[in-house]
């Protein structure tokens, strides 16, 4: 999010809250969402892909929730008016593209208007298909979106794949494969998208879904503050919030919503962007020729990152406040912590949550019950090892991600099994001031540097650059 678009939808949210509220509040809250979807959308090389993009995520979280919708459950007259301004809101912004360029807000190139009216004749076919089968159909269909949804990450975060899917969208719209990138595919927030969409299907398939209309489910998938970068939020939590109708404005509202986007502003575009300018980075790692220099950078770019994303994080938390909804905290003084595991309970906790809760217990719960795998620690070490690789590999399927992936993996097993060794003797029982200090002291330092040596990895996307610069910090 620009600064521009922090400011609009500050002022949109505090102006929702003072003029809606119940039914109204939600499909207010809902329309700015798919709006904010549009505007928050990068241009991109490829023809009209800035106004396709967002719109497929729209289509694609309309038939997740058909789906999930069960036998008995029909098409309310609330949700088909939901339907219907969803297809308004699309059309009109497609529309839009033909406006003189001075006046176009959401989209850079004009979209044609054949496709258009085609693109949603298809999704109100495949629409009506989908409930038509749902009930009979519904764990296959499940299954089936999933892939789907793993399909399209996996195409957006793998480079020779994504180069690739560009080259062949430029040739279908008539541009040169030649000039295609991988940022011609620059799908703005369908990590976060993707992830809500994946929690639903796993919770409707368990029972564990409550019920929810079209519109609420729109915006809780799309809710524009977390578009851009996150948190990821968990519907159950996120439906009983909104319903609890807090949307009346009121003066300690918007203080602390304003304090916490305040803050929010401060960490990114003031230490943030001030710390990019000399932090670590992928350009400047190879011109280090003095190793303490090195490492001071790699400091800078340790703290440049958290403010980075916890800036972003305080900002989404207090413009969802204006707007009457407490989005769930995402960082909470993250190096202060003196273990690795500490440090995962208190960074990017809404991520770390939901992987604990879909890929860690899941495959431990499976792995316990099986007869192949017996010995406790190496069925601690598989689910540690898959779960921080797929974390690695959620931002972007990479060499050095996975490697990044397997380094947390590593530090958290040597936690674990340093846990194990505590409880059998007496080292947790050194609970003097003096040796607790000492400690919490070495646990500190241990951690914050184990996690800035992880970033290495994480910055740099060659691996060979990364393994120069890892051994030059290590004096090798």
């Amino acid at each position: 999010m620009s600064l521009i678009h922090i400011l609009v939808f500050a002022a949109v949210s505090m102006s929702l809250s003072m003029l809606s509220s119940g039914r109204w509040r939600t499909t207010l809250l809902s329309v700015v969402s798919i709006l904010a979807l549009y505007s928050l959308q990068p241009s991109l090389g490829l023809r009209s892909f800035d106004f396709w993009l967002p719109t497929m995520a729209i289509m694609l979280t309309a038939w997740i929730w058909i789906a999930i919708q069960g036998k008995e459950k029909g098409f309310s007259k609330e949700d088909r008016n939901s339907f219907l301004i969803l297809l308004g809101l699309m059309i009109s912004v497609g529309l839009s593209g033909f406006l003189p360029k001075s006046l176009r807000y959401f989209v850079s190139l004009p979209t044609d208007l054949i496709d258009l009216f085609l693109a949603i004749a298809l999704f109100l076919g495949i629409s009506w298909g989908i409930w038509s089968i749902r009930f009979r159909r519904g764990t296959w269909l499940d299954v089936f979106l999933t892939l789907v949804i793993l399909g399209i990450f996996i195409g957006l975060k793998a480079p020779e794949l994504t180069l690739a899917l560009a080259q062949t969208a430029r040739a279908a719209v008539g541009q040169s494969p030649d000039l295609a990138s991988a940022l011609d595919l620059n799908w703005l927030g369908f990590s976060y998208i993707a992830f809500r969409l994946l929690h639903t299907l796993r919770d409707h398939r368990s029972g564990r879904l409550p019920p929810l209309g079209l519109k609420a489910f729109l915006l809780f998938v799309f809710f524009f503050p977390a578009l851009s970068a996150g948190p990821i939020d968990r519907i159950q939590r996120f439906i009983n919030d909104l319903a609890s109708d807090r949307a009346v404005a009121h003066w300690a509202q918007w203080q602390r919503g304003g304090a916490r986007i305040a803050r929010g502003l401060f960490k990114k575009f003031i230490l943030a962007d001030t710390l990019a300018l000399i932090a670590l980075d992928a350009s400047n790692a190879g011109l280090v020729s003095s190793r303490p220099w090195l490492w001071l950078l790699l400091y800078l770019y340790s703290f440049r990152i958290y403010f980075d994303f916890s800036g972003y994080t305080d900002i989404a938390i207090g413009i969802g406040v204006l707007s009457g909804i407490d989005l769930p905290e995402n960082f909470n003084q993250p190096y202060r912590q003196t273990d690795i595991g500490a440090f995962w309970n208190r960074w990017h906790i809404t991520l770390a949550q939901w992987f604990r809760a879909y890929v860690f217990n899941p495959l431990t719960r499976y792995l316990r019950q099986s007869p192949i795998v017996q010995m406790p620690w190496l069925i601690i070490l598989i689910g540690q090892t898959v779960t921080m690789v797929l974390i690695g590999l959620w931002h972007g399927i990479t060499w050095n991600f996975f490697i990044w992936g397997l380094w947390h993996a590593g530090g958290l097993f040597i936690h674990n099994r340093w846990l194990a060794v505590q409880r059998l003797t007496n080292i947790a029982n050194m609970r003097t001031g003096g040796a607790m200090r000492v400690r919490s002291l070495a646990g500190w330092l241990l951690t914050f540097n184990f996690v800035s040596l992880g970033w290495v990895w994480f910055l740099n996307p060659d691996i060979h650059k990364a393994w120069s610069t890892f051994l030059m910090l290590l004096g090798g």
